[in-house]
């Protein structure tokens, strides 16, 4: 990967041009900084379009960085239009530049907005608050002040974030999510009591997929889905593992990684506003 300058970006910063979904996607990333890895490509697989036969579905990326899980998600599925929020300004540049370079601008568009802050600050957001089919997140995995901060800015907001924030991307996620539409994550393992207790109230039917490193081993992931307004019980599905005892990947992920494939999560009732 060679170093390039990335156009149009707020600053001199070097940028890598690196290659996802088998060289099928091209993105600026900012070097020496935060660098994406396969969890935003996960969790872009997991999406299947849900518009209406008149309307493209309406998906939304929070914290989207570069773009990554948007754009992987706008290169499987022809049919979607994507928004992605981003509060670095510098990330926006890119993710901006990415868009235009592989061919999505005129259906995937970025938002410079931090989705911490309250809705009304951001006039663009607040104006499409309960439209998104299906809203989607890899937040950082984190707690500030636990363990040693990155020393580069933009690496540091992207793996950590203040004790308790997590229940704000996800208030966040239901103020933009119509009803009866969907939100996914990806987070740690560990963190999947305090992903559940965030989405109670807000989302139901939780459908919870383990990602284990390797036969045997403990899941490090878990990828999570959920409905708006349903009240349909938490279902734990079979894990995937995701590499083979020689480190290659298992070929379902492989078919992920390097040919775009999707990776869906089954269940996920709607029973929106039922009991069961």
């Amino acid at each position: 990967m060679s170093d390039i300058a990335a156009r149009g970006a707020p600053s001199t910063d070097a940028v890598t041009d690196d290659a996802f979904l088998g060289g099928r996607l091209r993105l600026l990333q900012p070097a020496g900084s935060y660098r994406a890895g396969i969890d935003g490509v996960l969790l872009a697989a997991t999406v299947e379009a849900s518009g209406s036969a008149q309307e493209a579905a309406q998906v939304l990326d929070a914290g989207a960085g570069v773009g990554v899980v948007g754009l992987c998600l706008a290169q499987r599925l022809a049919d979607v239009r994507i928004t992605m929020v981003e509060r670095d300004r510098q990330l926006v540049a890119l993710a901006r530049k990415n868009s235009e370079r592989n061919g999505f601008a005129a259906r995937a568009r970025v938002i410079e907005a931090d989705i911490l802050r309250p809705l009304g600050e951001a006039p663009q957001l607040a104006a499409a608050a309960e439209t998104f089919d299906q809203v989607l997140a890899n937040p950082p995995f984190l707690a500030e002040g636990r363990g040693t901060a990155a020393g580069d800015r933009v690496k540091a907001g992207a793996n950590a974030m203040p004790a308790g924030a997590l229940d704000g991307w996800v208030r966040f996620m239901a103020a933009m999510a119509r009803p009866g539409g969907r939100m996914s994550l990806i987070h740690r393992a560990d963190a999947l009591p305090e992903v559940l207790a965030a989405l109670a109230g807000r989302f139901g039917g939780a459908v919870v997929l383990p990602l284990y490193p390797r036969e045997g081993e403990p899941a490090l992931r878990v990828l999570v889905r959920a409905v708006k307004g349903s009240r349909a019980p938490i279902e734990l599905r079979p894990g995937l593992v995701l590499h083979n005892a020689d480190n290659s990947f298992r070929p379902r992920i492989a078919a992920v990684l390097r040919d775009g494939a999707a990776l869906p999560l089954q269940g996920g009732r709607s029973n929106a506003g039922k009991g069961t």
